[in-house]
């Protein structure tokens, strides 16, 4: 099996692929890992641009998602057909950085009871607004869900694919994967990692759709974890009479 899945969903992002796929390539040199690039209802010939860069990257598998069903449905596509037992998850807009992948997988290596290692961001280069929206998010989901995630928004996870496997799928799901792993038992370490400007493109989120969005997805995952089941489970041992 192959051990590392690389899931990156795509939407309308085309002139970011092939620089994304040459540091993957350079930076998990030695390493065995697929990447599944989920395109997503795409418009502007990134689907096309992925089946070209498949003739010169064995380890590219292309996924496509009709009509366009958002991020969490493109990480939960990949997710599922994913064959390695660390799913990476990452954006296709080049500001997460390939090398930071290693890292994280060996936070994971060294601490086989970790479910999950999520990414942080020590120096943003968005805006000053876009980080101070991002901080108020934070903040917001952090007091709704009372978990303590530094940066919910940073794509930039590396998790054990059956932790994935089991948690429930909404549209918004995404950005609390490491709060949903948690309410299923699993452990979830942060790690930081780098953030760097977009070259090409345009961001697909804003404040509002974003805010409204979030706040809702909040709230949810705020009645998921109070109606959480706990429990253990302790079987006896069968009792043998002597003869």
């Amino acid at each position: 099996m192959i051990p590392v899945s690389l899931v990156v969903p795509v939407y309308n992002e085309r002139d970011n692929l092939e620089p994304l796929l040459r540091e993957v390539a350079a930076t998990l040199a030695g390493m065995e890992y697929e990447v599944i690039a989920v395109d997503d209802g795409s418009t502007d010939g990134s689907l096309r641009e992925l089946q070209r860069l498949q003739a010169s990257h064995g380890f590219l598998r292309v996924l496509e998602l009709s009509p366009h069903a958002g991020q969490s449905a493109a990480f939960a596509a990949g997710i599922e057909c994913a064959r390695g037992n660390i799913v990476v998850t990452m954006d296709a807009d080049g500001q997460n950085d390939p090398a930071d992948v290693a890292g994280l997988l060996s936070v994971l290596e060294e601490n086989p009871g970790l479910s999950a290692v999520v990414g942080y961001r020590i120096i943003r280069s968005d805006s000053r607004w876009k980080s101070l929206q991002s901080r108020v998010a934070n903040s917001v989901r952090n007091w709704l869900t009372g978990d303590q995630i530094r940066d919910v928004g940073c794509s930039l996870k590396a998790m054990r694919r059956v932790s994935l496997l089991r948690l429930p799928r909404f549209d918004g799901m995404h950005r609390f994967y490491p709060t949903l792993i948690r309410l299923a038992g699993g452990l979830v370490a942060e790690a930081p990692v780098s953030h760097r400007p977009r070259k090409t493109g345009k961001s697909k989120y804003g404040m509002w759709n974003r805010a409204s969005r979030a706040l809702g997805d909040a709230i949810g995952v705020r009645w998921l974890g109070r109606r959480a089941l706990h429990y253990t489970i302790r079987e006896e041992a069968e009792q043998h009479a002597s003869s």
